[in-house]
């Protein structure tokens, strides 16, 4: 398992290929795009999880090795900080939308 496994199967559209319907109305791409963003916030949060069990695991002595338990540490943190990058345009986004309102 990679890194951002759970990112693998987007294409340059951002649009995991099992969220791509043959073909859908404009009203519905919307909640599209919010369970991609659930889906995403659920998979950063369980990969936050496993981090946390493997690294309680390495401290209590049932896992001997140190490099899965720094990958899966690592995992999280990239994953973490992609979601926080993502976070961000859509702040950025938003604002600049609501500037262009005034």
């Amino acid at each position: 398992m990679g890194p951002l496994h759970g990112l693998s199967g987007l294409r340059a559209t951002g649009i995991p290929d099992s969220a791509r319907p043959a073909s859908t109305p404009a009203a519905s791409k919307g909640t599209d795009f919010g369970a991609l963003l659930e889906r995403t916030l659920v998979e950063v949060n369980h990969l936050q999880h496993r981090a946390d069990t493997a690294a309680e695991d390495l401290v209590a002595g049932k896992v001997d090795d140190v490099h899965d338990v720094m990958l899966a540490m690592t995992e999280a943190d990239l994953s973490f900080k992609l979601m926080l990058e993502v976070r961000n345009k859509l702040v950025e986004a938003y604002q600049e939308v609501s500037r262009m309102q005034v």
